[in-house]
């Protein structure tokens, strides 16, 4: 995802230099690997994912502080009452530069050992263009952090927060490009430039899902290389959608997905193709292709079906084939990446058909990677056509470039 093989640690080293120093967001001065950041680095004083435990809301929808690293991780597909399709992606992302204690304190009120990084995408299917942009920030002075009562989750003015008594219903606000100077789009066509937000309010319309065992999401046979996961995999959505300052009326779903983790990928793994399909007949589908540096599924490779009366069905590598059908050239400089795909689960009788909204939906931010609206069209049991919508995350392929 850079030219330079960089650490995570060396990255936010520049950042915690510079957090003694009032100013604006944090910017990174390199380009980030998901291996450095999600690897087997040395873990000691983090606490681990060994184990199942229960997983217990509210309290779990808020930080982890104690695990390296977490995110909270929003996508949606919505349409506006004229029929125009849109996707969205809000991330936040939250990093600890040390262990709980380790460091001695500093009296600086800049100071901190959390860094946040967000990211906000817009897809818009209708004009044919992405919108791309990411921000920094040191959880100090309040300019980052997460909360659980009330739920909140912010980075700047990019948030999540509870509207009412309960941690749901939540509203979704992110703005950015044209005046508000948070760094440029990046499009898949022209005019990529001009105001683009959201402001939605998100309820779901299930109980979290659990993926793995009990929400212990193992991503490798070494001890700790796993994550506590879990998702609302259907959220009802609805508000507002900007593009180039003209605001559209929305309706649609998105999809959270909660991870918190010390160390994930072994040593092996180069990234991820991740989906997150919402069927049109209640059902979704979570799936992760865990991919080594020779292109090939790493045994620890799964996912999760959700029925439409909300049954739960863990999925392992051997339970889905995953067939390419068709690749993208970035104009960047010709990474390839999947960008058509056949996704089959032969217990269950069902072929899907997985094609993007547009083909150009990567994100050339300090991470390097595609994610997009996707829609989705096969069969079921007994050949009962199936059609729905999702998000699809790319990540890997472009480790060495620019």
């Amino acid at each position: 995802m850079m030219a330079a093989r960089t650490t995570i640690g060396a990255v936010l080293a520049s950042v915690m230099l510079a957090a003694c120093q009032p100013g604006p967001a944090v910017e990174p001065a390199a380009r980030l690997r998901v291996a450095d950041v999600l690897g087997a680095a040395p873990a000691a004083g983090f606490e681990r994912a060994l184990e199942p435990r229960e997983l217990a809301f509210p309290a779990d929808h808020g930080p982890h502080p104690g695990f390296r690293s977490e995110w909270w991780y929003f996508t949606g597909n919505l349409r506006s009452a004229a029929g125009r399709r849109f996707g969205y992606q809000l991330t936040f992302f939250r990093t600890a530069l040390h262990p709980p204690g380790a460091a001695p304190p500093r009296t600086s009120a800049w100071a901190t050992d959390q860094v946040w990084m967000a990211h906000f995408a817009i897809t818009d299917a209708g004009g044919g263009r992405f919108f791309a942009f990411d921000r920094f920030q040191r959880q100090a002075l309040g300019l980052a952090g997460a909360s659980v009562h009330p739920w909140r989750v912010w980075l700047d003015d990019w948030s999540l927060e509870q509207t009412g008594a309960g941690p749901f219903p939540i509203r979704l606000r992110a703005r950015a490009g044209g005046e508000d100077g948070a760094g440029p789009a990046v499009g898949a066509g022209p005019e990529a430039g001009g105001t683009v937000a959201i402001d939605l309010e998100l309820a779901p319309l299930g109980p979290p899902v659990l993926h793995g065992d009990r929400g212990l999401s193992r991503k490798g046979p070494t001890p700790g290389n796993a994550s506590f996961y879990y998702s609302y995999s259907r959220l009802r959505s609805a508000g507002t959608i900007v593009v180039d300052g003209a605001a559209h009326a929305v309706e649609g779903n998105s999809w959270l997905d909660r991870e918190w983790s010390t160390s994930a990928l072994e040593g092996d793994l180069v990234g991820w193709d991740w989906f997150g399909l919402q069927l049109d007949d209640g059902r979704e589908l979570m799936f992760y292709r865990l991919r080594r540096a020779d292109g090939s599924a790493a045994p620890a490779s799964g996912g999760t079906l959700v029925g439409a009366d909300r049954s739960v069905s863990p999925l392992n590598a051997a339970d889905v084939d995953l067939q390419v059908r068709g690749t993208w050239g970035s104009p960047i400089d010709g990474t390839r990446y999947p960008n058509a795909w056949t996704l089959s689960l032969p217990a269950h009788g069902i072929v899907l058909e997985v094609e993007p909204l547009l083909a150009g939906q990567e994100l050339d931010l300090a991470f390097r990677y595609w994610e997009g609206a996707v829609s989705v069209a096969g069969r079921g049991p007994g050949g009962a056509p199936l059609s729905g919508s999702g998000y699809v995350e790319l990540t890997g392929y472009a480790e060495g470039q620019r």
